[in-house]
């Protein structure tokens, strides 16, 4: 898919991938296949395959056709293709901005920010959602009223760690069971993917940015939404968890006048544009109280 950088170039472009699943999600027989594939069952089976040893002649193919940079890894060799997909980086590979003010990115991916309307509704592309859908949750829902939807899509080959992005308290996380859509806007042409989507959130309470609202989507054939914590006291840059093989999305949910995105951010998004963002670096910053 096409997206921008941070200084405003134009990067990807339409390929194999999107190529074939505008066209299973474009006619009457892909979408019939679709429905087979979006099984929880499904990711399940292939995740035991990519958990398997037999899998680890993928990592150099994959290496190869999308360009990744090894170096950036903690171990360069593999057990396995999952293995490979949830390597960790070195610690100096991202830098976490620290400034208590600053907004940042939970992960490396493609992010649009989408404000919600006093009636919690936003607007992804084609589709409306609300937050209630969203969260199953009426009495939650209104805590966002006003605020922004931080949308992060996370391609196949981007890192599939995330971190916390301030300090605070985590609420116990919720499981919403669903099925796994892909999470490429092709998808949300046809489907309102992130109400239907197994996904799972926590609220964190932080001083500077209000409740956070974090939720991990999963996407086709990803099987596994790892978390490392239930609840408890967190940190900025903490790692959080990781997903395994596959697309995903991590959502960011903000209170009303508590957090002011990048203007960039923004403007690429009302151009129909995602935006290069990186683990770590800034988004926005705080929107102070008083």
């Amino acid at each position: 898919m096409v997206y921008k950088d941070r200084d405003g170039n134009i990067k990807g472009k339409q390929g194999v991938q999107d190529r074939l699943l505008s066209k299973l999600y474009g006619c009457v027989c892909g979408r019939l296949l679709i429905g087979i594939l979006i099984r929880p069952w499904i990711s399940k089976a292939i995740g035991k395959i990519l958990d398997s040893k037999c899998s680890v002649w993928l990592v150099p193919v994959f290496v190869k056709a999308n360009r990744i940079d090894l170096s950036l890894c903690e171990k360069k060799k593999f057990c396995s293709y999952n293995d490979f997909f949830t390597r960790k980086f070195t610690s100096d590979a991202r830098h976490i901005l620290m400034e208590k003010n600053i907004w940042i990115s939970p992960c490396d991916g493609k992010l649009t920010v989408y404000p919600i309307l006093d009636d919690s509704r936003f607007l992804i592309k084609h589709t409306w959602y609300t937050v209630e859908e969203l969260l199953r949750d009426q009495k939650l829902s209104v805590k966002y009223r006003g605020g922004y939807a931080w949308i992060f899509r996370l391609s196949v080959e981007d890192y599939h760690r995330y971190c916390y992005v301030a300090d605070g308290l985590q609420s116990t996380v919720r499981r919403i069971p669903g099925v796994f859509h892909t999470v490429n806007p092709v998808a949300n042409d046809r489907y309102p993917i992130y109400k239907e989507n197994t996904r799972e959130y926590a609220v964190l309470r932080t001083e500077e940015f209000g409740d956070v609202l974090i939720m991990e989507v999963g996407a086709l054939l990803v099987g596994k939404i790892e978390n490392h914590r239930q609840e408890g006291l967190v940190r900025r840059g903490e790692e959080k968890g990781n997903f395994a093989f596959g697309g995903s999305t991590i959502i960011l949910l903000t209170e009303k006048d508590r957090v002011r995105p990048d203007r960039d951010i923004l403007m690429n998004t009302q151009r129909l544009y995602e935006t290069l963002v990186h683990m770590g670096g800034k988004i926005g910053e705080s929107i102070r109280k008083g």
